[in-house]
């Protein structure tokens, strides 16, 4: 690990001071992929400030009904608040879905956004990767890539991106606060990361000294169930080869409102809106649900070694809204 020194923020704004004022200076919450990037070689700031005594570790209530989730809220915490186990479901089985026991008592609400892939050739720096160096080139295309995108990805890149909370986030319509050194902004979690283009290098619209200060999540109308479900090669701990968060109200047997997001697809957490587009005010019948599904997952271009991840995904959102319609 190259030397790096150490600054401990006092506030908000004296984070992003101090990171606008060094390029390529990091925030350091729980550091769960930072430090183990660090150790690579694949982050090599010259500066870590330290963002996780700042008072954004809170749960709270918005003034519409909704949450507000401070950025340096632990996972552990976030998974178990009687809030989000009751009203959004979805996230709290996110959360206790990704990692392990002791990386969810220490990793925080805006890190996981912020994870970087685990694309093998992105975290191997002896190895070319567009992500990590741009224009060096993308071995994973011919390469090991079981794991990794089947759709939206480009000619530069087929990273997927590893968080289980940014997918629950997204179907859950959850917002992003900014604070930079211009100012504060709302960004959509749905936009806040971005498909690989010609520059794979950026994963997010995060401008350079921004902090993620914390998410908000809209309540949720009666009627509304949710919930997540994680295919991985391990039950212990393992990243999603695909995943799926869902959200539904159904009544009188037709679908007043459905969203829908894959983890493991691609390059951002992928929010189904062409499957959106069909199950609402349709029937809440499993024809229904396949053909929203098959309709998605029309677009992907699976490569050599990863095809199953369509089938795969196919049958993860049928049964989630399956599932989903039972309880309502």
């Amino acid at each position: 690990m190259k030397p790096f020194a150490y600054l401990r923020a006092e506030t908000v704004s004296d984070a992003v001071r101090a990171c606008a004022a060094h390029p390529g200076a990091k925030f350091l919450g729980g550091g769960t992929n930072l430090v183990d990037l660090m150790k690579l070689g694949v982050e090599t700031p010259g500066l870590l400030v330290d963002v996780s005594r700042l008072p954004l570790d809170q749960v709270t209530d918005t003034a519409e009904g909704g949450l507000r989730v401070g950025a340096t809220v632990r996972n552990s915490d976030l998974a178990a608040h009687p809030a989000v186990r009751t009203r959004y479901s979805a996230l709290s089985q996110a959360l206790l879905a990704g990692a392990s026991g002791q990386l969810r008592n220490i990793a925080t609400t805006g890190g996981n956004l912020l994870q970087r892939t685990r694309c093998p050739y992105f975290q191997d720096t002896t190895k070319p990767c567009n992500k990590r160096e741009p224009g060096t080139g993308c071995p994973a295309r011919e390469g090991a890539h079981r794991d990794l995108a089947v759709i939206g990805y480009s000619e530069e890149c087929v990273a997927t991106h590893p968080s289980d909370m940014a997918v629950a986030l997204a179907a859950l319509d959850a917002d992003v606060v900014l604070h930079g050194p211009e100012g504060e902004r709302t960004v959509p979690v749905t936009d806040l990361h971005r498909l690989p283009g010609d520059n794979p290098d950026a994963d997010t619209v995060v401008r350079p000294g921004e902090l993620v200060t914390e998410v908000l999540l809209p309540p949720l109308p009666d009627g509304t169930v949710c919930l997540y479900r994680k295919a991985r090669d391990r039950a212990s701990y393992a990243f999603a080869l695909v995943s799926v968060a869902a959200v539904l109200r159904v009544r009188d047997g037709r679908i007043e409102h459905a969203a829908l997001a894959f983890g493991g697809l691609a390059h951002r957490p992928w929010r189904a809106r062409t499957a959106e587009e069909i199950l609402s005010g349709a029937p809440a019948t499993d024809a229904t649900f396949l053909r929203a599904a098959d309709a998605e997952l029309a677009a992907a271009r699976p490569l050599r070694d990863n095809a199953f991840k369509v089938r795969l995904a196919r049958h993860l959102a049928v049964d989630a809204l399956a599932e989903l319609t039972a309880r309502t």
